[in-house]
This record gives C-alpha cells, sequence and structure tokens, in this order.
C-alpha cells in the first residue's frame, strides 16, 4: 500500500513575500475594567499588590517571545507605539480589516475601547504614507467591527468568515463585502468566552481549519461544515479551545500558539505544520492570545471586484 507524504508547508509556500504583522508592545498592558468573561480586574489588582507588578514585566517577556518566534518564522513586524491608558492597544488584531492594501478600519462596541480608534487611525496612516498600504476606509457611522478579531481572510476560499454578536454587528458583513469585493460567510458566536471570532477560529492557508465547534450556533457550525470538507476540519476539544489554540498566527508553514496538546499539535504536523508554543498566559488573563496581538497587513485576495472610497 503506498503511504501519503505530506510535504511540509513550508517548502510549498516557499516563494510566497514575507508576511507583515502589526503588533504593540504591552508598555501599559493590564486588566483594569471587564468587557469579557475572561477580565477580572480585582484579581488584577490584588496580584499587582502581592507581586510587586511582576505581571506587567511578565507581559512584556511572553510578548517580546512571541515577536521572536513570528521573526523566527520569517515574518516582518511593524509597531505602534504604545499609548498610557489604553491597555488594550496591544491586540491590534482589533485594530483593521486589511486586504489588497485596503484597511477598513474597526469601531469598538465598548467605550473603554473606543479611545483605540483614533491612535489606530493614525497609525494606519502612517503605513499608507510608507507605501504599506493604498487605503485607509472608514466603516459607516452606525456599524460596528472589531476589525480582524471577527473578521478573519480565508486565502484557500478567498472569503472572509465574520463573527457576529457579543461584539460586532452583522451588518458589517455588507461593508466588509463592499469594501473588498469578496465573499463574506457570517458566523453567529453564541459562547461568551470566545467573544470574537479569531478566539475560536482559525483558517490555514492550505485550506484546513481550526475552529471550536462549540463557539458557534447551530447555523454557524452549519455554514462551516457546508464550506469546509470534513478532512480539512481540525474542531478543537474544549480542553484546548480555553488555552486559545485558536488563536495562532500562521506563518508560511510554522503555527504559533501559546498552548498545544500533544494530540492537536500531532494533526497539525501530520498535516505538514510545525507548532511553534510560546506562552501568552499573561494575555489570556484579558481575553487574548496570539492571533489578538497581531495583524496580517499584506494578504491579497485572488480575485475582488471594485470598492467603496
Amino acid at each position: 500500500m503506498l503511504q501519503t507524504v505530506h510535504q511540509p508547508v513550508a517548502d510549498r509556500m516557499a516563494r510566497a513575500e514575507v508576511p507583515r504583522l502589526l503588533m504593540c508592545a504591552p508598555e501599559h498592558f493590564a486588566v483594569h475594567y471587564s468587557i469579557n468573561p475572561w477580565m477580572d480586574p480585582a484579581a488584577w489588582a490584588a496580584a499587582a499588590v502581592r507581586d510587586g507588578g511582576a505581571a506587567q514585566a511578565k507581559a512584556r517577556r511572553q510578548w517580546s517571545a512571541l515577536h521572536a518566534a513570528l521573526t523566527a518564522a520569517g515574518a516582518a513586524i511593524e509597531t505602534v507605539p504604545p499609548v498610557q491608558g489604553l491597555p488594550d492597544l496591544v491586540f491590534t488584531a482589533n485594530a483593521a480589516v486589511v486586504l489588497n492594501g485596503t484597511a477598513l478600519l474597526a469601531r469598538f462596541r465598548h467605550p473603554e475601547r473606543q479611545g483605540e480608534e483614533p491612535v489606530f487611525a493614525a497609525a494606519f496612516e502612517g503605513l499608507r504614507t510608507r507605501g504599506l498600504l493604498s487605503r485607509v476606509v472608514a466603516l459607516p457611522d452606525d456599524v460596528v467591527l472589531e476589525g480582524a478579531g471577527d473578521c478573519l481572510f480565508d486565502p484557500a476560499r478567498d472569503l472572509f468568515w465574520m463573527g457576529h454578536g457579543p461584539r460586532s454587528d452583522p451588518r458589517a458583513a455588507e461593508a466588509v463585502a463592499a469594501t473588498f469585493g469578496v465573499s463574506v460567510v457570517p458566523l453567529q458566536l453564541v459562547d461568551p468566552r470566545f467573544y470574537h471570532l479569531d478566539t475560536a477560529l482559525c483558517p490555514l492557508p492550505t485550506g484546513d481549519l481550526i475552529y471550536y465547534p462549540g463557539a458557534f450556533s447551530e447555523a454557524g457550525r452549519a455554514a462551516i461544515e457546508a464550506q469546509v470538507p470534513a478532512r480539512q476540519r481540525i474542531a478543537l476539544g474544549e480542553d484546548d479551545a480555553v488555552q486559545f489554540a485558536a488563536n495562532a498566527v500562521c506563518v508560511g508553514g510554522t503555527v504559533v500558539m501559546s498552548r498545544c496538546s500533544a494530540a492537536l499539535r500531532a494533526e497539525l504536523a501530520a498535516r505538514g505544520y510545525a507548532v511553534v508554543e510560546t506562552l501568552l498566559d499573561t494575555f489570556l488573563q484579558s481575553g487574548g492570545s496570539a492571533a489578538c496581538l497581531t495583524l496580517r497587513l499584506d494578504r491579497h485576495a485572488a480575485v475582488s471586484t471594485a470598492l467603496a472610497g
């Protein structure tokens, strides 16, 4: 019997352009408010008194280790300067949806994060001035969409998966489709622990999809199953899901995440991926991990049509 040998994904993508990611150093990261079930400001404050601010130092070390892992995997990193009083600015995934050189700026649901909007807008204008983007676009005034936290491009299918419910409006799908000229598949999120799509779903470049079925409504699961054949679906159990294993960053053939079970590592290895674990448990206290801490800037659709100005 012939045995199928999976060529490493990195070999098949050797000619791809260098991925470019946006990050923000966690100089002011903290848990000062609660807008998702992971955030406990009282526990953070008590730990700060007990440990003398050790959590912030740990956050800086863990962020630096993630930065190093992504760079080692072949990514180029752009940065947004941290701003005092904006502890979640570090989660750059929420800043915008970016495709084809266009950035569709986020609008945040909670007032605690709305102060990030002008900071990110200025950062994207700076990227446009440098030639790294061609356009910066605003959402309609009455639409909430928290960037790539809830809108993930699937390069194998040339479409966006868009989460809605806890943070983003389902109507945002129309704005995304109009801006980028590609299909959008809305997915309702129903488990408050997985309040953004990127906490529960990760499209991989060869068409495989990591996801946690329990995060989605029945209609959402059906939509995933309609687009992704069973052989390409990597369904997480709850143990991996609550460690935010789906909140991963794929650079070429390397999948970077905070934690990975032996079973998930073996599953990804069988599909040609190398897994790099870099612990990010400090950021999980705010409901974030590897994907939340990055934003891909260089994605391009295979086919897109004319867009809004």
